[in-house]
């Protein structure tokens, strides 16, 4: 394939970027009084406008077509059937078949018998355990993608459900101790439930957090009869769990072919579950799914997941935006910038092409944000009047305002106006105007023209929440293809694990590595030296 940034189609965009270098947004929507429509969609329960984006059609067309180069149509044909689209590790993604229905064909017969068998026996699973009624909490233990998706369903849909008569759900990740001995000291072993998942049920987190937690939970009873009866196991190492001593009709599997940042949709997500019963997480799936078709047949301009990744695009690759900031004007959705961090920086914060060879262009951004009301008190000084800038996402939520419209109006008002600001500024003849000191109009004035997309949910519930993540999931597959990526590996994640393998015994007081780095030597000294915090 001929290098991207030779190609005519990307040679037109930069073209078209120096077209754009003296324009303003503000001065498209002058010349172009339906702009607001046009450059805007629909689908899933949510309202895509990038019309205060910094380009037009010409530049649409163009992305189009630098899609059309890339063959878009043929990747997505490809991640849809189950080829070998992670091509470095041999496997499919076959993610999108997790919330799948039986006919959708994505994958094999197979692929489709094993999603069918283990949905079965996680709503046999979770109508036993919320029948029963003996379990009051659950700790759920992962980390990665097995922490961050359930983790964010679960805000969302105490949000919408604040009545849930399921267990209280609390999610273990790091080997940080203080949050660990908190959970211990204040919840009863007898109706605590743990869910320990790791799809090679050996990641080193998550192993460790299990062991004592189990010790915790036993506390004068037999090991083995808390695995037995408090103990679920998730993962894709059967043989593991059948080892650890974990109860057969308390174990549910995980594939091989869905990496952690996509494994929400699978028995990854039983926390959804048990919290809110199977009704609620097979919800989930449905928005989910009601994107993925969406994506598959959705025409270009219409097509939520592909504008994203072109908008995208066109600001990392001809714009240099370094950063992408996520903002929800929901707290419900607060823990969704770290979500998407882990989703695109992971899946495309790469610098080496399918083909094996370092590209030369901009591949992921780096994502980051906040909810948006506490941001205007924080980071915004910088959106509005620093010198650098970053193309953001504005994700408002209408439907109910349970009880408090002021409140849910003036969030709404509030992230409206931000949009606004940043694209208009506010040059220093309206600050005399406005304020009348024109000793302070420097300070005042706003250069504006700084990009944003805004999103706009009809309500926040599990279906739109699923649609939701699978436009973005979308998104980050349609700029690998344009950046000729494997999106669905991450050997980036190794290299940090296997040195601090190699220091842990250090650290614990041991023997110091064989020739470590200066800077890490005189580090390990010195916990040594006070004792590494101990008692």
């Amino acid at each position: 394939m001929e290098s991207i940034t030779a190609s005519k189609e990307w040679q037109r965009l930069a073209e078209l970027r120096r077209a754009w270098q003296d324009r303003r947004i503000s001065d498209a929507f002058d010349s172009d009084p339906s702009r607001a429509k046009t450059l805007s969609a629909e689908a899933g329960g949510i309202f895509l406008d990038i019309s205060r984006q910094r380009l037009d059609g010409d530049v649409l067309d163009a992305l189009f077509a630098l899609s059309r180069a890339r063959d878009f149509s043929g990747a997505l044909t490809a991640l849809w059937r189950g080829e070998f689209v992670n091509h470095t590790e041999k496997r499919p993604a076959l993610h999108m078949a997790l919330r799948g229905e039986p006919g959708d064909g994505i994958g094999s017969e197979e692929t489709e018998k094993f999603v069918v068998e283990q949905r079965a026996r996680m709503r046999a699973l979770v109508e036993r355990i919320r029948s029963g009624k003996r379990f009051d909490h659950v700790i759920h233990v992962g980390i990665g993608g097995s922490h961050l998706g359930p983790a964010l369903a679960l805000d969302v849909l105490d949000g919408a459900n604040p009545d849930s008569d399921g267990p209280d759900v609390h999610f273990v990740s790091t080997t940080d101790p203080a949050p660990l001995v908190r959970l211990m000291k204040k919840l009863p072993r007898e109706r605590t439930l743990l869910t320990l998942v790791s799809k090679s049920f050996t990641t080193a987190e998550t192993t460790l957090n299990g062991e004592t937690l189990i010790d915790w939970l036993a506390d004068g009873k037999e090991r083995a009869q808390v695995l037995h009866e408090q103990v679920i196991g998730i993962s894709a190492n059967v043989a593991a769990m059948n080892e650890a001593g974990i109860a057969e009709e308390n174990q549910l599997c995980m594939p091989e072919w869905a990496g952690g940042r996509y494994s929400l949709w699978s028995t990854v997500g039983l926390p959804v579950a048990l919290r809110f019963g199977m009704p609620a997480f097979e919800e989930l799936l449905s928005g989910a799914r009601a994107m993925d078709r969406h994506f598959r047949t959705a025409k270009p301009h219409q097509n939520l997941p592909l504008l994203l990744a072109l908008v995208g695009v066109w600001n990392i690759n001809f714009h240099e935006a370094p950063t992408h900031a996520v903002i929800p004007y929901s707290e419900a959705l607060a823990k969704l910038p770290a979500y998407l961090q882990q989703l695109e920086m992971e899946s495309n914060g790469k610098r080496v092409d399918r083909a094996g060879k370092t590209v030369d262009y901009r591949t992921a951004p780096i994502i980051w944000g906040g909810v948006g009301m506490n941001g205007q008190h924080a980071f915004f000084q910088q959106l509005h009047q620093g010198t650098g800038w970053a193309p953001l996402d504005f994700i408002l939520v209408g439907g109910p305002d349970h009880g408090l419209k002021s409140q849910r109006d003036c969030m709404l008002a509030n992230g409206l106006a931000q949009a606004e600001a940043l694209m208009h500024g506010r040059d220093e003849s309206v600050a005399r105007n406005e304020d009348g000191d024109d000793e302070l109009l420097p300070y005042r004035a706003f250069p504006g023209n700084r990009p944003s997309t805004t999103m706009l949910l009809d309500e926040l519930d599990a279906r739109r929440l699923g649609a939701l993540i699978a436009m973005y999931e979308h998104k980050v597959f349609a700029q690998s293809v344009i950046w000729n990526l494997n999106p669905f590996d991450q050997f980036g994640v190794e290299l940090g694990k296997k040195i601090a393998k190699r220091l842990e015994p250090a650290v614990s007081g041991g023997k110091m590595p064989d020739e470590p780095d200066p800077a890490t030597r005189e580090l390990l000294l010195r916990l040594k030296s006070k004792g590494n915090g101990q008692d």
